[in-house]
């Protein structure tokens, strides 16, 4: 019975741990049950919010890449990911490039070609790097693209103003021909 009173003694005074990194490694710490138990409850809450978090961003991944198509696909079918943004493993890759639906591109220098979806829960961390690498390009897209129908709005303006004299002069000869 001294046993059992020994224990429960131990038990309510608290658990015994040694602390990793203490440079007396010896040193023992005492953590009452209350503070475990009150420990394992910040771990739930934590979960829990972990859990919440990674809904939203699920959701938010969803809608950036549903946006990232509509914005690209009439801009350009891919752009350009610089490659010393990519993590250790992928850093052999010599070209990499962004397309519409969110699948990055790594060329190798033997002709290998890889494709990373960007989308997953596994590459979240190169997600972010690429988006950070390619949102400054976008304007760079944008531009070009504004430049493209600019000219050809000139060319169309100076053609059909040309066109229209022509018309209008074939018009005039042949009325005073009749």
């Amino acid at each position: 019975m001294t046993e059992m009173s020994e224990e429960t003694s131990t038990a309510e005074q608290g658990v015994e741990f040694q602390l990793k990194g203490d440079s007396k490694s010896k040193q023992k710490s005492k953590i009452s049950p209350q503070d475990l138990v009150d420990a394992l409850k910040s771990v739930q809450d934590d979960i829990g919010q972990i859990t919440e978090l990674t809904s939203e961003e699920e959701l938010l991944v969803a809608e950036f890449f549903s946006s990232l198509q509509k914005f690209m696909e009439p801009l350009a079918p891919s752009i350009p990911v610089s490659t010393k943004i990519l993590p250790k493993e992928m850093q052999t890759a010599v070209q990499a490039y962004l397309d519409a639906t969110g699948q990055l591109a790594l060329l190798y220098d033997d002709e290998r070609m890889e494709l990373k979806n960007l989308s997953e829960q596994e590459h979240r961390d190169l997600m972010i790097a690429v988006i950070e690498d390619v949102t400054p390009k976008f304007t760079q897209l944008t531009e070009a693209q504004k430049r493209k129908v600019e000219n050809r709005i000139k060319l169309l303006s100076m053609v059909t103003k040309e066109m229209q004299k022509i018309t209008k002069a074939s018009l005039s000869s042949s009325g005073s021909q009749k």
